[in-house]
């Protein structure tokens, strides 16, 4: 699934093209996602419009106008790519927003577990974002934060900094990469560590985060930026799937547990 430095860079990608420019085309090839794709509501609100914004809340993507706001999910598989208009489409293209400047916006989604709709109003007030903790990469977003609302959780830390209640963005690849950089062991009871370490943890976070967008992403199989090509923050994984491998930092072997179903690699000598 792509995760927050994927759907940053996408939104980056797409900025330039989309800002400023008008709509004036709408196809919908398939309209049944994880939602029902609004298309009347699309076209009457976006038809002859501009696109004032491109903003991220958590993994969602929001294309603003004066009438309100286009709302994207890339799913588990989703992409969002900006292509030469009349661009022919493939099979799981489903959705295509054409601009006036001769370039359009298309929504590739294989497993149709994506979302696109239209929300009127403050999205935040959208029953898919009214839940969600705050930015990691903002003020917002700190170790007092977590050490609060960690008090008496006996949840494993790394599935509480993946609770999007929490903090929004922080999944399991960078779970992990940020746990080691804090040097805290995954499977230790989010309501046991100390203010200190929190405070080492949302550095962390925000570091492996910041470095994550600057090098577009990590690739996946099934991710791609906004322009075809594939991020590269994988050729910079600490722990992420390298369990059985040595430690960057003691040599000492990565160990692999499971915690909710995902894998979480660790060290057990650097990790306490």
């Amino acid at each position: 699934m792509p995760e927050l430095p994927e759907v940053e860079t996408t939104r980056r990608g797409i900025e330039p093209y989309v800002v400023g420019s008008t709509v004036e085309a709408i196809n919908v090839r398939q309209a049944r996602l994880r939602n029902v794709v609004p298309i009347r509501s699309l076209k009457r609100a976006l038809l002859g419009t501009s696109i004032q914004s491109v903003i991220r809340r958590g993994k969602y993507l929001l294309l603003s106008s004066v009438n309100g706001h286009l709302l994207i999910h890339l799913g588990m598989s989703g992409s969002l790519r900006i292509l030469p208009k009349g661009t022919p489409a493939q099979k799981h293209d489903h959705v295509d927003i054409v601009f006036d400047n001769h370039y359009l916006l298309r929504f590739t989604d294989p497993r149709k577990f994506g979302v696109v709709d239209w929300v009127t109003g403050n999205p935040d007030e959208h029953s898919l974002l009214t839940h969600l903790g705050p930015e990691p990469l903002t003020g917002s977003f700190s170790g007092q934060l977590l050490f609060e609302r960690s008090r008496k959780r006996s949840v494993a830390v790394k599935q509480f900094i993946m609770d999007s209640h929490i903090v929004v963005g922080v999944g399991n690849i960078y779970a992990n990469e940020a746990l080691f950089k804090a040097g805290i062991n995954p499977l230790r009871q989010a309501g046991r560590i100390s203010l200190k370490r929190y405070e080492k943890l949302s550095q962390a976070i925000k570091d492996t985060l910041i470095e994550a967008i600057k090098v577009g992403g990590t690739t996946l199989r099934d991710f791609t930026n906004s322009d075809g090509q594939p991020g590269y923050f994988k050729q910079s994984l600490l722990v992420y799937g390298r369990a059985g491998q040595s430690c960057r930092k003691c040599r000492y072997r990565l160990s692999e547990v499971r915690l909710s179903g995902r894998s979480s690699v660790y060290c057990p000598r650097c990790q306490k």
